[in-house]
C-alpha cells in the first residue's frame, strides 16, 4: 500500500496546537479532514480486490480489515496535511460504521447499495401507507431488530479483535451507538421522498406528527444507548438535518426549529450544543444560534465565512473550509489561494475556528491539494502573540 513520506510538524507539536485551540489561545487555526472507510473502498491502490459496501456491511472481519486499512490511510498518508497524528497508534480503534442509512433502515426503509456509492435508502412511505409508521413502538429502542442486529454485529467484531494484531499494534472495537440523528426533515425525506417537500406545505400537521416522532425515536434511543454503554460512549448533544437547506428561515423556524428544540432540551444543558449542516444554509445559523443555543457549527458548502462570523460572533466554533470540488478538481494553486481568502475572511476572529474539508472528504483526492490547504493554514492561519 502507497504512503506518503511528507511531513511537516511532528505529533507533539500537532498536540500543541490543539491544547492552544481546547484553551481559548490558539497560535494557529487547526486542520483536520473527516473521511469514512469510503476512501479506502473505491481506492484501487487500498482496496485492491475490489471488496464493496455491501460485503463490508455483511461481513464482520471484513469491517474490521476496511476500518484498519482506512485508520492506516489516515495516519500514514492524509494526516500529513492535518494536525492529527501520523505513524502508528498504540492501539488501533475500529468503529463499526454504516453510514446515514440507519434512521431511515430502522424505521422500514430498504438499503440500496448503488455501484460505487456509499449505502443508500428506497423512499418507502407513499400517499397509501404514510400513517403505517406510528404503528412503530419508539420506546424500547434497544429492541428494534435493526439495532438488535447490530448490536450483535459489533459483539461479533469485538470477538474476533480481541487477539488481533495490525502493523504490529492491538486492535480494539469500540462500542457502537447511535445518539445522534440526520435531523427530522431529513429523515422524512428518506422516508417519503420529494412528496415530503409538498407534505409541510399541502399537509402540515401529518409533516409536524412525521417529524415530532421521527425526533422522539432519537431521544429515546440517545437516552437508551447512553444507559447501555455508561461512561464507554461521549454524552454529546449534537445532530444534522441537511434538508433544512430547501427551507426558507421563515419556514424553518416556524416547523423545524421547535422540533430540533426537543433534542438539544432533552438532556442537560451543561452539555455543549453542535450542528452539522451542509448546503446553503447560513441564512439560519444564527437563528439556531441564537433560539437553541448552539455554540458549534460544522459546514459543507457554499458558505460566506466572513459572514458568518459577523452573524454568529466570536464565542462560536466554526468548522469549514475549501469546497470537496475545489479540493478533487482544481489546482494546488486554486486550493492555496482558497484557502487564503477563506482566512482573511474575518472567519478567524475570536480565535474559534477550524480548518477542513467542506464537506467530507472524497476518495483518490489529490494529495497535492491537501498539502496546499494545509500549506496555506500553516502560513495564513496564525495568529498574533
Amino acid at each position: 500500500m502507497p504512503t506518503s513520506t511528507t511531513n511537516r510538524l511532528n505529533n507533539d507539536e500537532k498536540a500543541l496546537i490543539w491544547k492552544a485551540y481546547q484553551d481559548r489561545k490558539p497560535t494557529r487555526v487547526p486542520v483536520r479532514l473527516y473521511t469514512n472507510p469510503r476512501v479506502v473502498l473505491l481506492n484501487e491502490q487500498w482496496n485492491p480486490e475490489g471488496f464493496t459496501f455491501q460485503q463490508v456491511t455483511e461481513d464482520p472481519k471484513l469491517h474490521i480489515e476496511i476500518s484498519l486499512r482506512h485508520s492506516l490511510y489516515r495516519r500514514t498518508v492524509l494526516n500529513h496535511y492535518t494536525d492529527e497524528p501520523t505513524g502508528l497508534p498504540e492501539f488501533w480503534d475500529v468503529e463499526l460504521m454504516i453510514y446515514n442509512i440507519y434512521e431511515a433502515a430502522m424505521f422500514g426503509a430498504p438499503i440500496d447499495y448503488l455501484p460505487q456509492q456509499v449505502p443508500d435508502t428506497k423512499v418507502c412511505l407513499t400517499d397509501e401507507n404514510k400513517l403505517e409508521i406510528f404503528k412503530q413502538d419508539i420506546s424500547n429502542p434497544l429492541e428494534s431488530p435493526f439495532i438488535k442486529h447490530w448490536l450483535d454485529f459489533n459483539r461479533q467484531m469485538m470477538e474476533i479483535a480481541r487477539d488481533m494484531t495490525f502493523e504490529g499494534r492491538p486492535v480494539r472495537v469500540m462500542p457502537w451507538s447511535i445518539c445522534g440523528t440526520d435531523g427530522p426533515v431529513t429523515v422524512a425525506m428518506n422516508l417519503r421522498g420529494p412528496q415530503f417537500m409538498e407534505d409541510m406545505i399541502i399537509e402540515p400537521a401529518y409533516a409536524d406528527r412525521l417529524m415530532r416522532w421521527i425526533m422522539q425515536a432519537a431521544i429515546n434511543r440517545r437516552a437508551a444507548f447512553e444507559s447501555y454503554w455508561g461512561d464507554r460512549i461521549g454524552h454529546g448533544n449534537g445532530m444534522a438535518d441537511d434538508s433544512v437547506a430547501m427551507l426558507s428561515t421563515q419556514m424553518y423556524e416556524q416547523q423545524v426549529l421547535p422540533i430540533h428544540r426537543m433534542f438539544y432540551e432533552a438532556v442537560s444543558s451543561d452539555r455543549p450544543r453542535c450542528m452539522h449542516l451542509c448546503g446553503d444554509v447560513t441564512r439560519h445559523f444564527s437563528l439556531i444560534h441564537r433560539e437553541l443555543g448552539v455554540t458549534s457549527f460544522d459546514t459543507g458548502f457554499p458558505v460566506n465565512f466572513g459572514q458568518l462570523r459577523n452573524q454568529l460572533g466570536d464565542d462560536v466554533e466554526i468548522l469549514g473550509g475549501v469546497e470537496v470540488a475545489k479540493l478533487m478538481n482544481g489546482t494546488a494553486d486554486e486550493v492555496y489561494q482558497r484557502t487564503r481568502d477563506i482566512l482573511q475572511t474575518g472567519v478567524m476572529r475570536g480565535g474559534r475556528f477550524i480548518m477542513r474539508e467542506g464537506n467530507n472528504l472524497p476518495p483518490n483526492c489529490p494529495l497535492e491539494n491537501l498539502e496546499a490547504m494545509y500549506q496555506a493554514t500553516l502560513e495564513f492561519g496564525k495568529y498574533d502573540q
